[in-house]
C-alpha cells in the first residue's frame, strides 16, 4: 500500500468510442477514481477522452463530451476501453488507423484494460494476438471468427494477462476494476472501494459467466446458509461431506446445487475464500506466516505458499513486503 506522500496518483485514461456503453464508461471513475490510501490521498487520476476530443454518442441515447483527446494516452499508466454496441471492430476487425496507432503506442508504456466488447478494439489493434482474453459470451462466436489468433475464453468473468486485462459484461467489468485495485494496493483498499459502491468486493476472474440463479425453493433449500456457515470456519478442514451434511443434502445434490448458485465447485470456492483471508491477514497483521496458514485453513506454510502462488504468483512473505513495505508505489502495477 502506498505510504509515500510525494508519489503522484496513477494516471488512467478512459477512451470513449462511438456507441460506447454509458454505464461502462463511468465504471473507472466510480471504482478507480475513488480509491484512496489510508491518508485519504487518491491513488488514481481518471480522465476520459475521445479520439479527437469531440463528443460521441453512447449506445444509451445520450452524448458525452470529455475534456480530453487521445493525447492523454501518452502519459497514462493504464488505458481503459469500455464496451460498445456493435461497430466495425467486432463485425469486421477494423478500427481507424489513428486509433490503432494510439493504442499500439500506449501498449509500449501502459497496461491495457478492456470492458466487455472493448476487447474487440484491442484485438483489432493487433494487441491480443496469441494472448488469452475474455469478452461477453453473446459475442464469442463472432469474436472467434474475426480474431482467430486470440485465445478467447468465453466463459470466464475476466482475464489478467499481466499488461493486458479483458473482461466480460458490465458486472464483470466491476470485478476486473476491483481486481486492479487489489492488485495494485491490496484487498483492504479494494474492499473500501467495493463497500462504497455497495458491490461484492471479490469474484474470481475464472468464475463462469454462466451462473444459473434458480428461484429459491419454497422450503428455503439451497447452499447460502452453508456458505455463510463455512465462512466462519475457514480454518477448519471442511470436507465435502460435512458441507453437504450441513445443507441436509446428498454430496451429489449439494455439489450440483452449489455450482448452480456460485458458478464454481465447493472445493474451489473454499480455496478462493481461504486465499482471500490469507491475503487479508498478510496485509493487515503481523501474524507469522505459519499461523496465517493455519487460520486460513491451509494447514502448512508449504500449502499456503502453493495456493498463494497459483492465485497471485507470489510467496507469502513477498506479498506481505509488497503491501506493507514503505517502498510500494501508487503507480506500480506489477502482476501478482
Amino acid at each position: 500500500m502506498c505510504k509515500n506522500p510525494a508519489m503522484p496518483a496513477h494516471e488512467v485514461a478512459v477512451l470513449a468510442l462511438p456507441d460506447v456503453v454509458g454505464l461502462e464508461l463511468g465504471l473507472p471513475h466510480r471504482l478507480l477514481g475513488i480509491a484512496e490510501d489510508e491518508a485519504g490521498r487518491p491513488l488514481y487520476r481518471v480522465r476520459t477522452a475521445t479520439l479527437d476530443g469531440r463528443p460521441v454518442r453512447t449506445s444509451d441515447g445520450f452524448w458525452v463530451q470529455p475534456e480530453h483527446d487521445a493525447s492523454i494516452l501518452e502519459d497514462a499508466g493504464t488505458v481503459v476501453v469500455p464496451g460498445m454496441e456493435g461497430g466495425p471492430a467486432l463485425s469486421e476487425g477494423r478500427i481507424p488507423a489513428e486509433l490503432r496507432a494510439a493504442l499500439q503506442d500506449a501498449a509500449g508504456h501502459a497496461r491495457l484494460v478492456s470492458l466487455c466488447t472493448g476487447a474487440s478494439v484491442l484485438a483489432a489493434a493487433g494487441l491480443l494476438d496469441g494472448r488469452p482474453a475474455a469478452t461477453h459470451w453473446r459475442d464469442a462466436d463472432q469474436f472467434r471468427r474475426v480474431f482467430p489468433a486470440v485465445h478467447l475464453d468465453p466463459e470466464v468473468l475476466f482475464v489478467d494477462d499481466g499488461d493486458v486485462l479483458t473482461s466480460a459484461g458490465v458486472a464483470a467489468g466491476i470485478d476486473l476494476l476491483l481486481h486492479l485495485v487489489r492488485r495494485d494496493h491490496g484487498s483492504e483498499v479494494a474492499t473500501r472501494v467495493a463497500r462504497r459502491n455497495v458491490v461484492s468486493p471479490w469474484r474470481d476472474g475464472g468464475q463462469s459467466q454462466f451462473i444459473e440463479r434458480p428461484m429459491p425453493d419454497p422450503d428455503g433449500a439451497g447452499t447460502a446458509d452453508t456458505r455463510a456457515w463455512a465462512l466462519t470456519r475457514l480454518g477448519e478442514p471442511l470436507t465435502l461431506a460435512e458441507l453437504a451434511g450441513h445443507a441436509r443434502m446428498s454430496v451429489r445434490t449439494f455439489t450440483r446445487r452449489f455450482r448452480q448458485e456460485t458458478g464454481v465447485s465447493p472445493q474451489r470456492w473454499l480455496t478462493q475464500h481461504r486465499v482471500a483471508l490469507a491475503r487479508h491477514l498478510l496485509e493487515s497483521t503481523d501474524t507469522p506466516v505459519e499461523r496465517v496458514a493455519g487460520e486460513a485453513g491451509f494447514g502448512t506454510t508449504a500449502s499456503l505458499r502453493q495456493h498463494l502462488h497459483v492465485a497471485i504468483g507470489v510467496a507469502p512473505l513477498a506479498y506481505r513486503r509488497t503491501f506493507r513495505g514503505s517502498a510500494t508505489s501508487a503507480g506500480a502495477h506489477t502482476p501478482m
